[in-house]
């Protein structure tokens, strides 16, 4: 509806103006399409800056044009942003919280509260590179989607090929995303060795993985678990596998199993 009082407006200023050349600067009909569609959807328009804002923070990081400290602070620059980004999705979810224990079980079975919780569990720790890499992705998928609606009002085709490469390439995606999720897990580990990370971040983050784990909306985490565990039998029944190897293997995939979830 205020596209087509938009072009009205339009169409009756131009009407109005005669043989008369016109003068004035007014905004394209283009960019009022995007600015209305934007106050319109204030959450959806939010969502969309706090995920560009967390991938730039994010390759910031990575390459550091502006230094060392300044990388530093670009990491956590977005795991704030991420962390704007799932209270947002949140409040969209379930927009009427209450302090109940019905209301936070439900709460915890939005993948927005899990990655509410990552963000929190790295915000204070030392920086892992593999800790913006879903971050990065997430926000890259979910962020070409409100960009195509961009465009479109904008008229806009310049980025038709990446978003289409984005999103052809999205099950790809959600299995690497998934991958170094479970991969962090033991990364979390050995950095309690090498005295960079506290005692209580991986048992935060295990739980962070039992709720990816139980996911309702994305099954990919079960399903990189499972490919690993079937990977590692591959592995141990082959005859030239030591013996040592095997039963270490063996034994890591009893402790895992044990401590997986039980899926409802």
């Amino acid at each position: 509806m205020a596209d087509e009082s938009n072009s009205t407006e339009n169409e009756g200023t131009a009407t109005g103006a005669g043989d008369q050349p016109r003068t004035d600067q007014s905004t394209p009909p283009q960019q009022t399409s995007v600015i209305a569609h934007m106050s319109a959807n204030r959450i959806e328009a939010g969502l969309w800056i706090s995920r560009i804002f967390t991938m730039f923070s994010c390759l910031m990081f990575v390459i550091p044009l502006l230094g060392g400290e300044a990388a530093l602070t670009f990491y956590q620059r977005a795991l704030i942003s991420n962390c704007i980004t799932s209270a947002l999705r949140l409040y969209q979810r379930i927009p009427r919280f209450q302090l109940s224990r019905e209301c936070l079980n439900q709460v915890f079975l939005e993948d927005s509260a899990h990655y509410l919780v990552f963000s929190l569990t790295f915000i204070g720790a030392y920086p892992i590179t593999m800790v913006l890499i879903p971050l990065f992705l997430f926000a890259l998928l979910h962020a070409m989607t409100y960009t195509r609606t961009i465009c479109e009002l904008a008229g806009m085709r310049m980025f038709d090929g990446l978003i289409n490469r984005v999103q052809t390439n999205q099950q790809q995606i959600l299995r690497f995303i998934a991958l170094t999720e479970v991969l962090l897990m033991p990364a979390c580990i050995f950095m309690i060795f090498s005295g960079k990370s506290s005692l209580l971040t991986p048992f935060i983050y295990y739980k962070f993985l039992t709720m990816r784990y139980a996911s309702r909306r994305n099954p990919y985490n079960r399903q990189m678990f499972f490919e690993l565990r079937s990977a590692a039998e591959r592995v141990c029944a082959h005859a030239s596998c030591p013996g040592f190897v095997r039963q270490l293997v063996n034994r890591a995939i009893q402790l895992i199993s044990r401590l997986a979830p039980a899926q409802a």
